[in-house]
């Protein structure tokens, strides 16, 4: 049981969080930015995740696996790092989580013909120092995994025009995006002239 000074320092940071959160989330804002209340780091995002998908209607009828891409940035007193968050789910219970978190290890990008291999850092918000989600996940059961990558290789895949990911090693998946390629890559721009 939680003393009275500790829940009062508990509401003071919700309500400091809130405050500062409202602020951040101005109408219009393409670009979110938090403090974790927990962890201290400042946590810098795209309002939207940009999204690619992957038919599997030769399956079912409707089939489609889908892959939610969010940018993120952690900054911790100064120290600053850079992820892209991947919210993946499918229509079919085809999979089971085991064999999701195996495919997406590592994945491939594709922009404009340029592969760029990630591993997953981790499956958890703790993993990059956040104390809670930092996209909303698309459906509950949904898995949300997080992949370290650079300013680079943000800046190259938010100005490619052609745009692909692949999971898995042996047979791997390919995602395309959902949208046309500017509107995939308008939320990581906006996110990438905030950071820079």
């Amino acid at each position: 049981m939680p003393t009275r000074h500790q829940t009062r320092i508990r509401l003071f940071s919700a309500l400091l969080s809130l405050y500062f959160f409202a602020g951040c989330a101005s109408s219009g804002s393409q670009v979110l930015e938090r403090l974790d209340p927990e962890t201290g780091a400042t946590i810098t995002r795209a309002a939207a995740p940009f999204i690619m998908y992957r038919d599997m209607s030769a399956q079912s009828a409707f089939g489609r696996e889908y892959v939610y891409v969010g940018p993120v940035q952690v900054n911790n007193m100064g120290e600053r790092r850079h992820y892209l968050w991947l919210g993946i789910w499918g229509t079919s219970d085809s999979g089971d989580r085991g064999d999701t978190m195996a495919n997406f290890e590592t994945i491939v990008i594709y922009a404009d013909g340029e592969p760029l291999s990630l591993e997953v850092k981790g499956w958890t918000p703790g993993s990059i120092g956040a104390s809670d989600s930092v996209y909303v996940q698309p459906v509950a059961s949904a898995l949300g995994g997080y992949y370290r990558v650079t300013i680079d290789q943000m800046r190259l895949i938010a100005e490619s025009r052609d745009l692909e990911i692949r999971a898995g090693t042996l047979r791997p998946q390919r995602f395309f995006p959902w949208d046309s390629i500017e509107s995939t890559s308008q939320s990581l721009t906006a996110f990438l002239q905030v950071i820079d």
